[in-house]
């Protein structure tokens, strides 16, 4: 691979800051939704959380995806490093194997007890923005991290294929979670390619059984081809209530009650 790990680590924290940066500018001009909580309230936590992922993941995985499709390929490791497949073939592959594996894992993470009570931290945001798009629990990052790892050295992919695809999966991450207004018309078309807000708010509806569906975050085509796809909320994007049914006290916005979140037994359902 021809850019250095520090280069890579840059890389892309540029394109992570500049896809926040733009998409926090144009959902404030275009909102989808009236927010229900200041920024000021959630924004803190939400990108804390973040930076705590980033630095254990550095901490505890130095090499990170990339890192490993680098060693795969060092040693003859992994699906790609086998079979002989032209460059394009590989990474066009890699990246759409990649995308499974992230929609299996989701599914995983809501159907798994355990893992559901790291991945609920996300779904516990009771607004709906571009902030929401990175506030995942660091338990579930390692996880998440160490599934991926295990991917990578499955499939030897291109390591260019590998930080393309976190790149792309981060962007996309935030964009499908954006309060953004986009045009019905736009949105039909735009969702046949790729996971929109509409799309994806469905998943953080407080209703399980909308929870429980549109799993994807870059391509919308697992979700139909394993019938998880669900087209819009019972009550429409405006009435629909974010979040769970528990944890709805504006003080479990906190980071620190954000961390301890997994640990704690559900309170007592509230009136919606």
């Amino acid at each position: 691979m021809s850019v250095s790990f520090a280069s890579e680590a840059l890389l892309r924290l540029i394109a992570f800051g500049g896809v926040l940066v733009a998409l926090a500018v144009f959902e404030a001009r275009f909102p989808r939704r009236r927010r229900r909580h200041p920024r000021l309230r959630r924004w803190p936590s939400n990108l804390g959380i973040v930076a705590l992922d980033t630095l254990l993941v550095r901490l505890v995985f130095p090499l990170a995806a990339v890192g490993m499709a680098v060693l795969a390929a060092q040693h003859g490791r992994g699906l790609f490093n086998i079979v002989d497949l032209p460059f394009w073939a590989e990474f066009a592959a890699s990246f759409l194997l990649l995308d499974l594996a992230i929609y299996a894992q989701h599914v995983m993470l809501h159907h798994v007890p355990l893992f559901w009570r790291m991945h609920r931290v996300h779904h516990a945001d009771l607004d709906f923005d571009v902030t929401t798009g990175v506030r995942f629990h660091p338990l579930e990052i390692l996880l998440s991290m160490t599934i991926k790892l295990g991917v990578v050295l499955l499939l030897g992919p291109p390591a260019v294929a590998v930080l393309v695809f976190e790149i792309v999966l981060n962007a996309t991450s935030m964009f499908n979670h954006a309060n953004l207004r986009i045009p019905a018309g736009v949105d039909r078309i735009l969702r046949l390619v790729l996971v929109t807000p509409d799309m994806h708010r469905v998943h953080h509806s407080v209703l399980p059984e909308e929870t429980n569906s549109n799993y994807g975050f870059n391509f919308p085509w697992w979700d139909r081809l394993f019938r998880t796809y669900r087209a819009a909320p019972k009550f429409g994007h405006n009435a629909m209530t974010i979040g769970l049914p528990i944890f709805r006290d504006a003080r479990e916005l906190r980071l620190d009650k954000l961390l301890v979140q997994p640990f704690k037994r559900p309170p007592a359902t509230p009136s919606l």
